[in-house]
């Protein structure tokens, strides 16, 4: 028996191994395209509700938050399409985004703060002419 490791290493070279993807992976990829596009149509559904019943505030942020929900759909299928072709060329880098729920997160954030300031600016127009 020799006492040698069965993969010599020599100075400079590099072994690649043939990684094997799962295809649970592909369905986690998936999963997620596919709860991105839940919050992106619940949050339209929103955008209807106050474009169809609101007054003209709710009619402004209404637009804001279809802008929302559309930026949320187009980066849901961006990033679907990119892990996809990840795990299809076996990249063994991570398939994380940092930048882009955050990203998200603020611009909804924006949205709801100009819903509130629409709201108080009207209101207080209201109370000024003694509408309330």
């Amino acid at each position: 028996m020799s006492s040698q490791p069965l993969l010599q290493i020599s100075q400079g070279k590099r072994i690649s191994l043939p990684t094997r993807v799962e295809p649970k992976v592909f369905f986690a990829n998936e999963r997620t395209f596919l709860s991105w596009l839940n919050f992106s149509v619940i949050l339209g559904a929103l955008a209807i509700g106050m474009l169809n019943f609101g007054d003209r505030p709710a009619f402004i942020s209404a637009f804001l938050f279809t802008g929302v929900a559309m930026l949320t759909m187009i980066y849901a299928l961006a990033t679907y399409h990119w892990r996809a072709k990840s795990i299809r060329l076996r990249g063994q880098a991570g398939f994380d985004d940092r930048f882009g729920p955050t990203v998200l997160s603020i611009i909804l954030i924006l949205a709801v703060v100009v819903n509130f300031v629409l709201r108080i600016i009207d209101r207080s127009k209201k109370a000024q002419n003694g509408q309330l």
